[in-house]
């Protein structure tokens, strides 16, 4: 391991922009679907990662719906929260507000409580066993309509109290903030924060409209406000989270090489910008792979490394308390390693 790895490694950091679907492995999907005796199109776990050459969002969102398919019981969802977290603590990761679709589940025939049960108690094991807290935040498909999303925030309500809030996914391009506005108003009227995935593959504009429309808490990538000046001046004005994926924008194109990345851009231009693994099983990398290619491709400073920790946790929903802790958790790390 370089020096710089195993800074990073020690390095206390959040994950905010992880969809927990996203990090089924191969290998545990043709575990699940052996256990629940589903035929997968796909003869071996080489042929899966083959499929995985990815040339736009699209593209990766049809297996990544397929996939998902292997998910049955309460206990696949909580084995699938495990395999991620253990990963995930051994990247020095402390948190996580981690991403779920229950719409992928539900459109499929389970019951809501089936994914939100499992992933509810494979948080609680990976609280209890690794020390990594985290919170669950559920995500509207956009490709479906709005009504689609309102069944499922009823559908949420005997869970709204271990709900964090709500977020949205899927395909962007087509489908705007906008079409979302009353049902991210009911949320917000039952005290969910709000996130949203803008500005990957969509234009600034629809930056604009999740802050405007939706008002959001937190800007999910956010990599094509760089286009509009202005629209930068009021992110940093309001010191708006933006949870930036690297290896997922190279995996889909988004950038073309890593080193092209803007994630130093908008450090210098004062965002407060995040480092994040998005669909890690997908996209070659959990977090601290994506921190660690990124720090090399963009020669990011251990200076620019820690504000990067610290953006994860105060761009966090965590009680302020408990950020003052993780981030006296970082200068102690920086202490013990001058």
């Amino acid at each position: 391991m370089t020096d710089l790895a195993r800074f990073i490694q020690g390095l206390p950091k959040a994950e905010l922009h992880l969809h927990i679907e996203g990090s089924l492995e191969p290998e545990l999907m043709f575990d699940l679907a052996r256990r629940n005796r589903i035929s997968l199109p796909f003869g071996s776990v080489e042929a899966v990662r083959a499929a995985y050459a990815f040339s736009n969002l699209q593209d990766f969102l049809d297996i990544y719906y397929q996939g998902a398919g292997v998910l049955m019981t309460e206990q696949d969802f909580q084995d699938l929260a495990m395999a991620y977290f253990r990963r995930v603590a051994a990247d020095g990761c402390r948190h996580v507000e981690l991403f779920f679709d229950p719409q992928t589940h539900t459109d499929r025939g389970l019951p809501f409580r089936i994914a939100i049960e499992g992933l509810l108690a494979g948080m609680a094991e990976a609280e209890r066993t690794l020390g990594v807290t985290s919170s669950l935040i559920l995500c509207f498909l956009r490709h479906l309509d709005e009504n689609a999303a309102f069944t499922t925030l009823r559908a949420a309500e005997p869970y709204l109290d271990r709900i964090l809030g709500v977020g949205l996914d899927s395909s962007e391009v087509g489908h705007p903030p906008s079409k979302f506005a009353r049902v991210f108003a009911a949320a917000g009227e039952r005290g969910l924060k709000r996130v949203a995935h803008a500005g990957e593959e969509g234009p600034p504009g629809y930056v604009r409209e999740a802050l405007d429309l939706l008002h959001v808490d937190r800007i999910d990538h956010g990599n094509r406000a760089l286009e509009d000046p202005a629209l930068v001046a009021r992110l940093v004005g309001e010191g708006m989270t933006l949870t930036v994926c690297p290896l997922s924008n190279l995996k889909l194109c988004v950038v073309d090489d890593l080193k092209a990345h803007p994630l130093k851009q908008m450090l210098d231009l004062g965002l407060k910008a995040t480092i994040n693994s998005d669909d890690p099983a997908y996209f070659g990398g959990y977090l601290g792979r994506n921190w660690t290619e990124t720090a090399q491709a963009l020669s990011l400073s251990r200076a620019e490394l820690v504000t990067l920790a610290k953006n994860s946790f105060t761009g966090s929903f965590l009680p302020p308390d408990v950020v003052r802790a993780h981030l006296a958790g970082i200068d102690a790390y920086l202490s013990s390693n001058s």
